[in-house]
């Protein structure tokens, strides 16, 4: 089977006055934690969206072997996950997509999604509820192309015409940053205390790593 990842990284950060895919985090950056978890997850194709901070993401963060779609309409609602769908291999049966500020989604949760879904769409079921990853078949492209922004993908799951599984996951629904309480959180859910005053990235070092294991980049 091939299998494609699509992070999502496209979306603007209103509520941070910063672009979070930025904030430092574990010593390199929020995304670049988040790209390493899905490079180690193996995918015959890493695709990731990004959006107006596009230019920033790439002087600071390593996007090699990384397949790169901009969309910066995707901060004005458009979803970000119609332009990348004409970036996927042909030889693609189907998509796992993460979101590009949850570093915390393990490979064993995305390889038991891909293994059990039994239908078009499989969705991560945590203690807590459902939540990313969420496996898209390929039969499911073209509801996926009808998509007017990536919260409609939820929509899709929850009352579109595909058939969906339910996988288990262990612990909670991983955390997202939306706030800057939500950054907080994070840091702190993962470090013993927070690594660094929650100021803007721009006034914090950050070191940007390049991951030294291989990794598939067709």
């Amino acid at each position: 089977m091939f299998v494609t990842g699509l992070l999502l990284a496209a979306e603007g950060s209103p509520r941070l006055g910063v672009p979070r895919q930025l904030l430092a985090y574990r010593g390199e950056t929020l995304l670049g934690a988040t790209l390493d978890a899905a490079r180690d997850c193996g995918f015959d194709q890493l695709v990731v969206t990004l959006g107006t901070a596009a230019g920033q993401i790439r002087e600071r963060i390593d996007l090699d072997g990384v397949r790169v779609v901009d969309t910066p309409h995707a901060d004005t609602g458009s979803s970000s996950i119609v332009p990348a769908l004409d970036a996927i291999d042909r030889r693609t049966d189907g998509l796992v997509i993460l979101r590009g500020d949850q570093p915390g989604v393990t490979s064993a949760a995305v390889w038991s999604l891909v293994a059990e879904a039994a239908t078009p769409i499989g969705v991560t079921r945590y203690d807590d509820g459902r939540g990313c990853p969420c496996w898209f078949g390929r039969e499911t492209f073209g509801s996926l192309r009808s998509l007017r922004s990536d919260h409609d993908l939820w929509s899709l799951i929850e009352t579109g015409p595909h058939p969906v599984t339910d996988v288990d996951a262990i612990g909670n629904v991983p955390l997202t940053v939306d706030t800057w309480d939500d950054y907080q959180a994070l840091v702190g859910h993962y470090t013993a205390a927070p690594a660094h005053p929650l100021v803007p990235p721009a006034a914090v070092p950050i070191r940007t790593r390049r991951p030294s294991h291989t990794r598939n980049t067709s």
